[in-house]
């Protein structure tokens, strides 16, 4: 069965972490929610290079750094940015809805 993708509430923007990153999950995948300057961002909340929790990683601006090696991404894009990191992160489309944020799934 071919399930349509639409958008989805995800959590209410009252309940992000002002700034920095949020966990959350969203059925059986754990996402990471990027409160950035330009907007609120997401991905899947496991790296792409280690699999450890990007939520626990250090965050600035636009860039999440895995704490287990240090590789490093660009939440607006999942484009890896430094190394070991070479696989792009899952990355979802989001918006502000109505006071939630949404993403596209």
């Amino acid at each position: 069965m071919d399930r349509k993708r639409k958008w989805r509430d995800l959590v209410a923007v009252d309940a992000l972490e002002e700034k920095w990153v949020t966990r959350v999950n969203f059925g059986t995948r754990k996402l990471a929610i990027y409160d950035t300057p330009t907007g609120i961002y997401a991905s899947l909340a496991l790296c792409s290079h280690g699999g450890a929790d990007l939520c626990d990683g250090y965050f600035d601006g636009h860039l999440i750094e895995c704490p287990l090696h240090q590789g490093a991404f660009d939440v607006r894009t999942g484009k890896p940015i430094s190394a070991p990191a070479s696989r792009p992160m899952k990355t979802y489309e989001t918006r502000i809805k109505d006071g939630m944020v949404q993403i596209m799934a």
